[in-house]
């Protein structure tokens, strides 16, 4: 969350020559509302049952960028079809950046709360390990200009090929 997927992924998109996607864009197109309407409607279990749909269909498609959810690697299905054929980029972002790249956006539902670094420390303890082990490539993100990240992903993804 607040890692720079979103801008990052579009960058190295137009690098590479192909199409970007997203995983909350795509399931807010499917499902016709926003991410915070589906948390408030369907709960985080119901969104994540839509992302683990949305993610193995995209995961399918060649020539793409993909940008998922902070959360979508909780989800073992997710782990296993973001690692079957693709290159894993994981944008490592201390918690202090993320609070601070994150602490306006209304659009994060799991940080609506009182102590919304608490729950960015928490989140990071536990997805932490799953983003180093689904990975091939690890790029750290703070204080970094996103052309500059997009440079390091392209040297590092040529590297593991």
């Amino acid at each position: 969350m607040g890692a720079g997927k979103t801008t990052i992924g579009k960058l190295l998109s137009r690098e590479l020559g192909f199409s970007f996607c997203d995983s909350d864009s795509e399931i807010e197109s499917r499902c016709g509302a926003d991410i915070p309407w589906i948390f408030d409607v369907e709960g985080e279990a119901g969104f994540r049952e839509r992302e683990c749909g949305v993610i193995r269909d995209l995961s399918q498609t060649n020539g793409i960028v993909l940008a998922t959810g902070g959360g979508a690697v909780l989800n073992e299905d997710n782990r296993a079809n973001l690692k079957e054929g693709a290159q894993v980029v994981y944008l490592k972002t201390s918690v202090e950046q993320q609070f601070e790249r994150t602490r306006r956006d209304r659009n994060r539902p799991l940080l609506q709360n009182s102590e919304p670094l608490k729950v960015l420390t928490e989140i990071f303890k536990i997805r932490d390990p799953l983003y180093a082990d689904v990975a091939d490539v690890v790029i750290m993100t703070d204080k970094k200009n996103p052309k500059l990240v997009v440079r390091q992903i392209l040297d590092q993804v040529i590297e593991h090929r």
